[in-house]
């Protein structure tokens, strides 16, 4: 997918919410197996719910890859769902990959080829080579971990290095790998002021934002410190959404709940003059 089709969806939809497929099996509501076909049926009802409201859905992988080859299958069948019946969804495999080159190569042609995901989260820890081999492919996107939300993020990504954050190192240095039209970066939401740190270094580049919703981070102060002038942001929630509701109208409560964010972006595009 380019960047001119994913803000085209944007002004469409009069959102830019991205829905993550976190699909516990222990999670899972009244009416639905506990297996990993239950998984499957699950997020198709999640979809079927929720997909003129947003223009994404992430995946975690750990849901998935937690149950051996069966949740890999329920994978598979999620992404060629959504695929076939809302081809203009853009999909983000949550995966956090990041090793050498030859590794990072394989990588890449699994989620791009063999699963067709839009896009893929990567870590930057190894550097430019293990980067790389995802960005060979076209209208295919990188999305590198910048900074992140979790207590563990003071470890290393706030640490001085050269007289600047190491996550500052990472925007300036890792932007001259790919462009924003193949490249976004992941900033957690509950960063607030520091999103603008980001958006400084990063002005036109899509941030995906995690942390609203069950995370707590503030929708308003996201759009107040990382907004462009094609909106630039895909804003997860996935916790808030599809565990909304955990009897048998939990796809309703979904809805509902996404529903109400996506109204809520809709102004935050009319004040933007987006739409």
């Amino acid at each position: 997918m380019t960047r001119k089709e994913l803000f085209e969806n944007i002004k469409k939809k009069q959102s830019f919410l991205c829905i993550g497929l976190d699909s516990d099996i222990t999670k899972l509501p009244e009416g639905i197996s506990k297996t990993a076909e239950g998984i499957f049926e699950f997020n198709k009802q999640i979809i079927d719910a929720t997909h003129d409201l947003c223009v994404a859905y992430k995946p975690n992988m750990a849901f998935y890859e937690s149950l051996g080859s069966k949740g890999w299958v329920s994978l598979e069948k999620t992404i060629a769902y959504i695929k076939e019946k809302h081809p203009d969804i853009f999909t983000i495999a949550d995966a956090k990959r990041g090793d050498i080159g030859n590794t990072s190569k394989l990588y890449a042609k699994a989620f791009f080829e063999q699963m067709n995901f839009d896009s893929i989260t990567v870590a930057p820890y190894m550097g430019e080579d293990s980067v790389i081999p995802f960005l060979e492919y076209k209208n295919k996107w990188v999305i590198l971990l910048a900074l992140t939300s979790n207590p563990g993020a003071e470890n290393f990504q706030h640490y001085p290095h050269g007289g600047k954050s190491v996550y500052k190192e990472v925007l300036e240095v890792s932007k001259s790998w790919g462009d924003e039209d193949n490249m976004m970066y992941v900033v957690g939401a509950t960063r607030g002021q520091m999103i603008k740190n980001v958006r400084d270094i990063v002005p036109k580049h899509f941030l995906l934002v995690p942390g609203i919703g069950a995370q707590g981070g503030s929708l308003k102060d996201v759009v107040e410190y990382g907004w462009n002038d094609q909106c630039g942001l895909l804003v997860n929630a996935s916790r808030s959404i599809i565990y909304a509701g955990s009897g048998s109208d939990f796809a309703q409560k979904a809805r509902a709940e996404a529903k109400r964010m996506q109204e809520e972006m809709k102004q935050l595009l009319k004040t933007h003059s987006v739409i």
